[in-house]
């Protein structure tokens, strides 16, 4: 029986002619009959590809022999099942792009990569690191969420502070409208899905202030792999692609709560409204209604 699996991976290395390397990278997936996406800048590569088991791991070893990508930082995943042609059903398509930016903060001028990785970035902390830093530090370690407001909304570490972001680009403004100014003296933890936002991410807190800035490597994916819902970590993970979002156990909690009726649910879903991107925690019921968020329902009356 084929296996369904999906492949979350990046790394930060100088790329020369990242045009090239989209069009290989394109064909090399798109032989293997693989679906998802690839972003490629002059800084690096981050994918998130689904597909049977044998084919990403050829994609996998194919991407590694290009001396740049040997780095790769690589998280796994169940996938939801494969179609009658093999194809990743997680995945509408294949979308392989070349942009300024591998996550898109807006400040592309900021990142200074060399080939060990991102300079200047925070102090990275695997998860049992992460618990040691608790453990000695306590009350005083923030966590502090490097996603966009509505990803925290089904899962995310305990206390942590969530900006009110709708997108990277607008983290920003928010660190620099001081906010955030009283935990600047404080042991600062940013965290993400895989772990390559917040690479971005602390660098800028660091070089607006932030003294003592740390990420969590590999990001909640990494952390749910070792400590699953016994550890540091509530809920539900957002993540982008048809499923939605994933549970690191059997009994992970429920935090979330039905944006229309407030009954707990971890059922993500799109605005109703075709031209809205906004995203709904909703309950069965609900999701079945396909109801729109709070603007759309107010110019709908």
């Amino acid at each position: 029986m084929a296996i369904s699996k999906i492949l979350l991976y990046y790394v930060f290395t100088p790329l020369a002619d990242p045009d090239a390397i989209r069009l290989w990278q394109r064909d090399l997936a798109e032989s293997l009959n693989l679906r998802g996406r690839i972003l490629l800048s002059k800084d690096g590569l981050n994918g998130t590809l689904g597909g049977e088991l044998n084919a990403v791991k050829k994609y996998l070893r194919k991407t590694r022999e290009y001396p740049a990508f040997k780095n790769l930082d690589v998280k796994w995943s169940e996938g939801t099942g494969l179609d009658e042609n093999g194809a990743s059903l997680d995945f509408p398509r294949l979308v392989v792009k070349v942009r300024d930016e591998i996550v898109s903060f807006g400040a592309p001028g900021e990142l200074q990569v060399d080939d060990a990785g991102v300079v200047g970035g925070g102090t990275k902390l695997q998860p049992d690191e992460l618990h040691e830093l608790v453990a000695e530090r306590g009350d005083d370690v923030v966590f502090f969420d490097g996603r966009n407001a509505f990803e925290a909304e089904i899962g995310r570490f305990k206390d942590a502070v969530v900006p009110e972001v709708s997108n990277t680009r607008e983290f920003v403004a928010e660190l620099e409208s001081g906010k955030y100014d009283h935990l600047k003296d404080k042991p600062v933890v940013t965290y993400c899905t895989g772990g390559i936002r917040c690479e971005v991410l602390s660098g800028l807190m660091k070089s607006r202030g932030f003294g003592e800035v740390y990420q969590l490597d590999g990001g909640v994916v990494r952390y749910g792999e070792t400590f699953g819902d016994d550890g540091l970590w509530e809920g539900s993970l957002y993540v982008f692609d048809n499923r939605m979002s994933m549970d690191f156990s059997d009994h992970a909690a429920v935090i979330g709560s039905c944006s229309v009726c407030g009954e707990p649910s971890k059922h993500m879903q799109n605005c109703a409204d075709a031209s809205c991107r906004t995203q709904l925690v909703l309950c069965e019921t609900h999701a079945a209604a396909a109801p729109l968020c709070g603007t759309h329902a107010a110019v709908a009356k």
